[in-house]
């Protein structure tokens, strides 16, 4: 980590200021060094991610594509906090005597809501997908998860104790996505048989815990001014590591032997289909494969003319 420290120049080069207010409460070249080991770690699973999908069918790919853009999008975002970018200096509610949360403006990165605004509706998508849940349920169950994200940066961002109204609202977002993982989408899963009953009790078990700690991490960290920057961080960072790239694993490991028509996405490969290729008549127009209406109009009409 020292050999890593000595190279890490992000702090020096990107400083705590923005628009002419300094954060003290702020990263350090440790919690730098972090960001940017998990940036490495979500780059290389959504690689390893997108090789997994290259062994699939075109076709059996769609939760090796989600699971890879919820990484690659992290990867972007850790790589953003990691530099020392992407935050604004906050004024706290809490001004602590403790030397590591000591001062009076603290840096909220808001570029970790902006990826959590574009993944959580992504994980949900490969949670709710499994459990084969029907499209306008899936839908409004995205849409609760983006207010919880949105309350979460605007009580991140608000310089007063109306703060915590917005995390009252995040939370009873959250509680019901919780339902929906626990309960509803749970016994929707178990009808579809064992193995994605599994695969979805293994992911969604996974994803109701560790969401349930985020409000946790946002309370001590942007909310109460209870851990420094760096230990906010790891926080954060850890909570990220499991929630995505081992999520992703696990999931497709779930899925390992479940065919997605199953679940309701039964995809057609445009280069199996027959019925969109073109082929052409010895006479030069251009016809469909599956011209057995258009054909028979035809031949109808020339009988007819015929026969007049």
């Amino acid at each position: 980590m020292g050999l890593v420290s000595r190279a890490n120049n992000a702090i020096n080069v990107n400083d705590n200021t923005v628009n002419g207010r300094t954060a003290d409460i702020a990263l350090t070249t440790h919690g730098s060094d972090f960001y940017f080991a998990i940036c490495a770690a979500m780059a290389v699973a959504g690689f390893a991610f997108i090789g997994l999908a290259l062994r699939k069918e075109r076709q059996n790919r769609l939760f090796h594509y989600i699971t890879a853009a919820v990484v690659f999008v992290a990867s972007i975002a850790y790589f953003t906090m990691g530099s020392n970018l992407g935050f604004t200096p906050i004024r706290v509610e809490y001004v602590r005597s403790d030397p590591v949360v000591a001062g009076m403006y603290r840096s909220i990165f808001y570029v970790r809501y902006i990826d959590w605004f574009i993944t959580t509706p992504l994980l949900l998508l490969d949670l709710l997908l499994t459990a084969g849940m029907p499209w306008p349920t899936l839908l409004w169950v995205i849409i609760v998860d983006e207010i919880m994200v949105v309350t979460g940066l605007v009580g991140a961002l608000v310089q007063s104790s109306y703060k915590w109204g917005y995390f009252t609202f995040g939370c009873f977002a959250l509680v019901y996505i919780v339902y929906m993982l626990v309960w509803e989408a749970r016994l929707h899963a178990r009808a579809y048989g064992k193995d994605v009953e599994r695969a979805f009790l293994m992911t969604g078990s996974l994803t109701t815990l560790l969401w349930i700690l985020y409000p946790v991490a946002w309370g001590v960290a942007e909310g109460g001014n209870v851990i420094s920057s760096d230990s906010e961080a790891v926080f954060y960072g850890v909570l990220d590591f499991l929630a995505k790239p081992c999520f992703g694993a696990l999931l497709l490991w779930g899925h390992k032997g479940i065919d997605p028509a199953r679940l309701g996405l039964a995809i057609k490969d445009y280069s199996g289909d027959a019925t969109i290729h073109e082929k052409r008549r010895p006479d030069g127009p251009v016809t469909t494969a599956n011209n057995g209406h258009t054909n028979g109009h035809t031949n109808g009409h020339s009988n007819e003319t015929a026969a007049v």
